[in-house]
């Protein structure tokens, strides 16, 4: 555990020191768009946060390749040369976006580019985690996994609307990933805890920690889009390398609905990105327009609408987002189940009632109003008055 914080902690550091300085060179050198009518921020910003992410994860990646421990991770150079070079391609494609605007079919012709290269190394799904059951054929395994890779990197972007929103969700859910990825190593692989999945989570929470302190509201620096594709790139590709690599058939019958949990976290951990990526696709297309095409009505938006501010439609995310990847989690740790259901139950209707507070001060606003009116009329009568009585003496005087 000790070298994968050792390694996730560089990655943090050297993120952050480049942040600043990308930043800088950012201001200095007015490398920032213009405020387009769907921005929630008011003043220009620089977008190329992501730039200091891929090189602090770079940097902690090379690190951990010198270290023993991390050796048979890298027996195999194939499968994390493949990572970092789709990394570095959806990085380079986020920045050309971020500055020339790109249309939709460009960026989607890259990002199945990136998800290709993956699966051409190996980086895809072949089984499920529940008896090592293949996925069909060949072609099946590959069109899977790069249409999972290719989602994926576009829900985290759609959600990138707020400041500190997909740094710090894509923190919550890699910790608790990587939390369940280690320990399902040891029970899996009890004399090498050291895995593909764990190291790409570590180095991916390390980056996002480094970048926060400058995303965090009122943010100096924006992840952009090359920010945000690479965290869903890894986030999918983690997900990925323990679905095709680990198999808990070894957890026995007794604990069959744990045997699941490959499936299920990276769906949980996802949940709120796959809901307003589906959402916002359905709305377009409904409308006629590009699936990829902007707008103002992403789950973020109507947080705002509602009356919540930047920070508190951030928390909101936050509190979701643990609740139901802690949740998901505890299905694994907990015996008997139902003390997971207790978690998700509570922690589902704390939620619900944090986000619908403005619309019940709202409504509590709107009633005091009508009563208001009624109120003044009681205490006009109580006191022997009538008001069309002293209209009309005004009006005879």
């Amino acid at each position: 555990m000790r070298f994968y914080l050792l390694i996730g902690a560089l990655s943090a550091v050297v993120t952050f020191v480049l942040a600043i300085v990308v930043y800088r060179l950012s201001m200095k050198y007015r490398l920032y768009p213009k405020i387009r009518e769907r921005d929630v921020h008011t003043r220009p910003t620089p977008r190329l946060g992501g730039v200091a992410m891929f090189l602090g994860i770079l940097f902690a990646t090379g690190i951990a390749s010198q270290i023993s421990w991390f050796s048979l991770v890298f027996m195999n150079p194939g499968p994390i040369l493949a990572i970092l070079g789709a990394a570095f391609i959806v990085v380079v494609l986020g920045v050309a976006d971020d500055i020339w605007d790109l249309d939709w079919v460009t960026k989607l012709a890259g990002q199945i580019i990136a998800a290709l290269l993956l699966a051409w190394q190996g980086v895809q799904i072949v089984s499920l985690p529940i008896g090592g059951r293949t996925i069909g054929s060949s072609g099946m395994s590959l069109f899977i996994t790069v249409l999972a890779i290719v989602l994926v990197m576009n829900a985290i972007n759609f959600i990138d609307g707020l400041d500190g929103l997909v740094a710090g969700v894509a923190i919550i859910a890699n910790s608790v990933f990587f939390f369940y990825s280690y320990m399902l190593t040891k029970l899996t692989s009890p004399t090498d805890y050291f895995n593909l999945a764990s190291l790409i989570t570590a180095v991916l929470i390390g980056a996002c920690i480094g970048f926060l302190p400058l995303n965090w509201h009122p943010a100096k620096l924006f992840m952009g889009d090359a920010g945000s594709m690479l965290v869903g790139l890894l986030m999918a590709t983690s997900a990925i390398a323990v679905t095709g690599q680990i198999d808990p058939t070894p957890l026995g019958r007794s604990q069959l609905l744990p045997a699941f949990i490959p499936i299920l976290l990276p769906f949980a951990i996802l949940v709120l990105p796959l809901l307003d990526f589906s959402l916002a696709v359905i709305r377009r297309l409904r409308a006629g327009k590009s699936p990829f095409s902007a707008d103002r009505k992403h789950l973020h938006h109507r947080l705002l609408d509602m009356g919540h501010s930047q920070l508190h439609a951030v928390l909101i995310f936050y509190g979701w987002t643990a609740v139901i990847s802690i949740g998901c989690l505890l299905f694994f740790v907990l015996n008997p189940y139902w003390l997971a259901f207790v978690f998700l139950g509570v922690g589902v209707v704390i939620c619900t009632v944090l986000t619908l507070a403005p619309l019940t001060r709202r409504k509590a606003l709107e009633a005091t109003v009508q009563l208001a009116p009624a109120q003044s009329m009681i205490s006009t009568e109580g006191a022997g008055l009538d008001p069309l009585d002293e209209a009309s003496d005004e009006k005879d005087v």
